[in-house]
């Protein structure tokens, strides 16, 4: 167990940087993890499986604040490399070359970001890299994910996947075994854990809804998530798709918290009660639900094209108060975006959608990356109309399931489905090329980017 687990330290090298080389292909993290849940400290085990190709000298992940225990790649002792942007772990020379090696790294510590101690609940938010160790800012990387939470007699737990069968670990522990149903992106891994989540669970056609509360207050869970079996219908209609992993669960926090993660998300219970008193205003289930389509199950590659995550959200969310409240809720959800899209143009920021430079603030790339990414599809709607740009997006969902994507991607799907060359449009909204770029512009742009990680 890893409370009796004695680590050796290993000495840390101090760099202003890690000279670039070939990046491992990372296959899968097992992760044994003993968080507290009073302080929001963890401890750990973290086993990476990867492929190093020929010329990769390091395995590289985001910098956090863990304090390194011990470290071995193919059970030879490494030392960690780090600077204020990464740390690195320096492949031993009989583990180069084009082989799959394990890194295994013991740690423990407070990490600055991506864990929330509420009460007697605990639960991650985005910072996955914060607590273990993975790379934040590649969504493209799609790795399996096994996480065994050590955690007091009688918790409870919610994590990425589905739970296999639990076992005691002595010290009045039980390890929760939790496991990835496909590789995912590393900032979509997360737990929650509590002395005690009361739950609701509904079984809704093949979906399993499960409610859970980790605020401490005894929500009425049935009530707040009234809606989510109809939103998670009306989202499998437009993809074609059910609900991915055919288990959903959101997990209601404190405060104003909306973050999807692998097969369920947290839901601020400040967000949720405005949105229920103002039901036409409402958003926070519809766009964290949607994720587990646009965003996890088909990933944007880079952050580039980020906003075919969260466009397609912010979209599909107006859509379902379309289906719901009418054509006015539909307009007042893409009204907002254009409000936010105008504050940024205002700043000479109504860049394109896969603009590769750098924004001003975080409201100002969600204005366009969100705002204008939802202005894009429904711009798209109109000129393709309903049969069309519905058929194109079912397409581009189903074939690109489980895989990582580039805006070119998308683009194909949409002029397949309507037999269009929208060359013209996908250049003014999304690459912001020339007319005379145009011209030598292919017809889909086909990208190699559509490939299973």
């Amino acid at each position: 167990m890893i409370a009796a687990l004695a680590w050796a330290a290993t000495a840390t090298a101090q760099a202003q940087d890690v000279i670039g080389d070939v990046p491992v292909d990372i296959v899968r993290y097992s992760l044994a993890l003993r968080p507290d849940i009073r302080i929001g400290t963890v401890s750990g085990i973290e086993i990476v499986e990867f492929h190093a190709p020929a010329g990769a000298t390091h395995v590289r992940f985001t910098a956090n604040a863990l304090a390194i225990e011990d470290a071995s790649i193919d059970g030879k002792p490494v030392a960690a490399v780090t600077t204020e942007r990464e740390v690195a772990f320096a492949l031993p020379t009989g583990s180069r070359g084009a082989r799959r090696s394990t890194l295994r790294v013991a740690f423990s510590g407070k990490p600055r970001r991506g864990l929330n101690a509420q009460s007697a609940a605990i639960y991650s938010s985005y910072f996955a890299c914060d607590w273990m160790f993975c790379t934040q800012d590649a969504p493209g990387d799609k790795a399996l994910f096994d996480l065994d939470l050590y955690l007091p007699v009688g918790s409870a737990s919610v994590s990425v996947g589905r739970r296999l069968s639990d076992r005691a670990a002595g010290d009045g522990l039980t390890v929760h075994r939790w496991r990835a149903h496909r590789p995912e992106a590393a900032y979509l891994f997360g737990f929650a854990a509590a002395k005690a989540l009361p739950s609701v669970e509904r079984q809704v056609g093949a979906t399993r809804f499960t409610y859970v509360d980790a605020t401490g207050t005894r929500a009425d869970l049935d009530r707040l998530f009234a809606e989510t079996p109809a939103i998670a219908a009306f989202y499998a209609k437009v993809s074609g798709l059910p609900m991915p992993g055919a288990r959903y669960v959101q997990v209601l926090v404190n405060g104003q918290e909306a973050q999807e993660a692998a097969g369920f998300s947290l839901i601020g219970s400040a967000a949720l009660e405005r949105d229920l008193g103002e039901p036409e205003t409402q958003w926070i289930i519809a766009h964290e639900m949607s994720h587990q389509w646009w965003g996890n199950l088909v990933t944007c590659s880079t952050w580039q094209d980020f906003w075919l995550n969260e466009g397609f959200a912010t979209f599909m969310t107006a859509a379902w108060k379309q289906r719901h409240f009418g054509e006015s809720a539909y307009q007042a959800e893409l009204d907002v975006a254009r409000t936010r899209l105008k504050r940024a143009a205002d700043l000479g920021y109504d860049k394109p959608l896969a603009w590769g430079g750098t924004y001003p603030s975080l409201t100002t790339r969600r204005a366009v990356q969100y705002g204008k990414g939802a202005l894009f599809l429904d711009h798209l709607r109109t000129e393709l109309g309903e049969r069309a740009f519905w058929n194109g997006i079912r397409s581009y969902t189903r074939r690109f399931a489980g895989r990582t994507v580039r805006s070119a991607d998308f683009q194909r799907s949409m002029a397949d489905a309507s037999g269009r060359d929208l060359r013209p449009i996908f250049a003014e909204w999304v690459y912001g090329v020339s007319g005379a770029e145009l011209k030598t512009m292919p017809v889909s742009r086909t990208s190699a980017s559509g490939t299973d990680r």
